[in-house]
This record gives structure tokens, C-alpha cells and sequence, in this order.
């Protein structure tokens, strides 16, 4: 049989300390392919024995590389079939997608410095063009299932949100949107619908987008919560015929832009004031109260919120329990941080395609996580706001 145990004061003593965790890690690997391959074969190394199905046919060399530096292994190959260790798995999705964007960039010659050194320290250099595409085709497939799924039930809640990346397009470098939906869905988790590439923000791409998803069955929207894109609002509108929230974090900042630096705390802090009423009718009150005393000395400010105010508070037409999940885009806002540090390390992408590959592998991830993760709203609030749908979506359009 395979001996198990480790010999660690062997290892140490034809060790120095740099070389320590290395050469015991390496000991460790090799003992447990040994296992490995032995329970594969039926029998172990040099081993006689009637239940042997396979033999062992040499080793193949693989560097490992480890956060104790790079080791060498040897893996036993086998006569019949093939053996690859579990410790070894495949990166993980994103990983490899992010691996893929690189490796194509940089033969296509369009990667900058920076994605170089990292496709030098990834040990990516001289890699052909064939693994490339081997390595995308495997990606995209995974990716093009999950972003094409069909949609079942409703969906009462839709977020969207836009960052930009940058990518060559017509032998020039441009910059395009990426956009990210979110839904709740009537069991009160939340999903990533869709992704998609555009040129600008304009009605007909937002329009394009949302039939998209329509046509793969998305249906029930009450509420569409995004930033302020007229686009987007009139596109929500025509083709979902949903109501629209004005994103309350950006139009804070959209305010505040319209103030001196000196007065920003007193009138963030005025503005508040009406986010503090738990009454709707109340809210409106005290939004036109705060416009018309702020409207002597910050009329750009009083003329904001006389133009956005259903926009904003839209969101207070449904139950006080619901209204901090809807009120503000917030839910994007760390997907789409996660997004912007994984395409600023590519810099440039080659084409849109890698951008859909990369960014969906990593939507995919952040999927899997939120349908083990606990529900996003409560199923029994879900089940009176989506009874009264026709109630709630005409208060929240007005």
C-alpha cells in the first residue's frame, strides 16, 4: 500500500527555512495523487492484486504554482484513460474569463503595460492563438446559457445601472456602456437578468435591451430603479409599461452639484428631512416646504426638485418595509464595483464580445451567490405588492 505519513523531520532536515513549506507541500501533493491514482487503478504502486484495472505509465512534469512559491510535480500518467489531480481544479469561472480577455488582447496587440507585465507574471507569454480560442469557446457557452435563460414569474422590481469600459471598435478606441440588470422576483430573490453592450444611453438601445428581456419572458414589472436617463425612463414606460424611481443617492449628488461647497452640509441636511417622513402625502408636503424655503437662495436647487419630485419619491407607494431596497441603485453598486476592478486590469478590450465574456462570467458567479444567500425582500409583502399591481404601478408612474 502507499505509505501515507510524512517524514517532516526528514523534510526539515535537508531543508533551510525559505525552502521549508515548499518541499513539504510538494511531499504532500505527491503523496496524495499516489492515493489518488492507487484508488483509480484498484491497486497501489508495484502492487499485485486482482481488482487492479488500470497501471501506471510514467509521470508528466507540471509546475504548481502556490502561494509558497512555484513547485514541481510530477503527475502519474496512466495507460487506459487519463488522471488529473483534485487539488489542481480549473479556475473558477471569472478567473478564466479574465484569463482569456488578456491572453486575446495581448495577441492582438492592443494590451497596455500594465496587462502586459500581468500576462508575463501569469506565465501567459507565448500562448497561441488556438488555446486562446479554446479557452473562450469553453467560456462563452457557459456564459450565452446564463444570460439567454428563459424568465418564469414576475418580477415587480428591476434595477439597471450603467459603467463604462473602454474597447476597439471600427479600428478606434471608444467608450461604451455595460449594462447590469437586477430583479427581485415574486419568491423575493434576486437575480441577474441580462447584460448587454451599448453604444450610448439613448431611448432605442435602452428599448432594444428591454425587449430582449420581454422576449425571454420577463413580465410583472412595477418598478424600474435606475439613475436619471430619460431614455431609460421612457423605454421602462413604453415597453414594460412600469413606473420609474429616480435613483435618491445620485440625485443628492446631482443636487448638491448645484450648491457652493460651503453650503452643501445644510442643504444635504434639509433635503433629508423629507426622507424622514414615513407617510407619503406627508413626504410630498415636506419636499415642497423645503423647495420653496430653499428657493430664494439656491433657485437652481428649488427648480431640481420641483422637476424630480414624483421621479424620487416614487418609491413611498409601496410598503415602509420595502422602500430601502427600492429608493436607490444601491443594489448595483457593489456588482458594478466588482465589474470595474476586473475590466480596469484588461485596460482596452478587443472587441464587445470579450467584454460580454468577461463580465458575464463574473454576473454568473454573483448569481450562484445570491440563490444560496437569504431572500433579498419578504415573500409576503412580494405577494400583496404583485396582488395590487395595477394600484401600485399607477401611483408610482404619476
Amino acid at each position: 500500500m502507499t505509505d501515507t505519513i510524512i517524514d517532516v523531520p526528514g523534510v526539515i532536515a535537508r531543508s533551510d527555512d525559505a525552502d521549508f513549506l515548499r518541499e513539504l507541500i510538494q511531499d504532500a501533493a505527491q503523496r496524495l495523487m499516489n492515493i489518488e491514482v492507487a484508488a483509480v487503478c484498484g491497486a497501489g504502486h508495484g502492487e499485485r492484486s486482482p481488482d487492479r484495472e488500470n497501471q501506471r505509465n510514467g509521470y508528466r512534469p507540471r509546475q504548481w504554482d502556490t502561494r509558497a512559491g512555484t513547485i514541481g510535480l510530477n503527475i502519474p500518467k496512466l495507460r487506459k484513460g487519463s488522471y488529473f489531480p483534485t487539488f489542481l481544479e480549473p479556475r473558477r469561472t471569472a478567473e478564466k474569463a479574465l484569463m482569456a480577455v488578456i491572453q486575446e488582447a495581448y495577441i492582438h496587440g492592443v494590451s497596455t503595460r500594465a496587462v502586459d507585465d500581468l500576462v508575463r507574471a501569469m506565465g501567459l507569454t507565448g500562448t497561441s492563438k488556438s488555446q486562446v480560442s479554446r479557452l473562450c469557446e469553453e467560456i462563452d457557452e457557459r456564459v450565452q446559457v446564463f444570460l439567454n435563460r428563459p424568465l418564469e414569474g414576475d418580477w415587480p422590481f428591476l434595477w439597471l445601472d450603467a459603467t463604462y469600459v473602454k474597447l476597439r471598435e471600427g479600428g478606434r478606441i471608444v467608450s461604451m456602456a455595460v449594462i447590469v440588470a437586477v430583479a427581485v422576483n415574486s419568491d423575493g430573490r434576486r437575480e441577474i437578468l441580462g447584460i448587454t453592450v451599448m453604444p450610448s444611453e439613448a431611448e432605442t438601445f435602452w428599448a432594444d435591451f428591454l425587449r430582449s428581456l420581454t422576449r425571454r419572458g420577463l413580465r410583472g414589472v412595477q418598478m424600474v430603479i435606475s439613475d436619471a436617463h430619460e431614455g431609460l425612463k421612457a423605454a421602462a414606460r413604453k415597453v414594460l409599461g412600469a413606473g420609474w424611481q429616480r435613483c435618491r443617492v445620485h440625485f443628492q449628488r446631482n443636487l448638491l452639484a448645484r450648491v457652493g461647497k460651503t453650503n452643501k452640509p445644510v442643504v444635504s441636511a434639509v433635503v433629508k428631512t423629507v426622507f424622514a417622513e414615513k407617510n407619503r402625502d406627508q413626504a410630498h408636503v415636506r419636499w415642497r416646504e423645503v423647495a420653496d424655503n430653499l428657493r430664494d437662495r439656491f433657485r437652481d436647487v428649488a427648480e431640481l426638485m420641483d422637476e424630480a419630485e414624483h421621479d424620487v419619491l416614487a418609491y413611498m407607494a409601496f410598503d415602509e418595509s420595502l422602500r430601502s431596497k427600492l429608493h436607490s441603485t444601491n443594489p448595483l453598486e457593489r456588482v458594478n464595483k466588482e465589474i470595474k476592478r476586473r475590466t480596469n486590469v484588461v485596460g482596452i478590450f478587443p472587441n464587445r464580445e470579450a467584454v460580454i465574456r468577461l463580465v458575464g462570467a463574473l454576473m454568473l458567479e454573483q448569481n450562484d451567490e445570491w440563490a444560496v444567500s437569504r431572500r433579498y425582500m419578504p415573500v409576503e409583502k412580494l405577494t400583496s405588492v404583485c396582488d395590487g399591481a395595477d394600484a401600485a404601478t399607477m401611483i408610482a408612474a404619476q
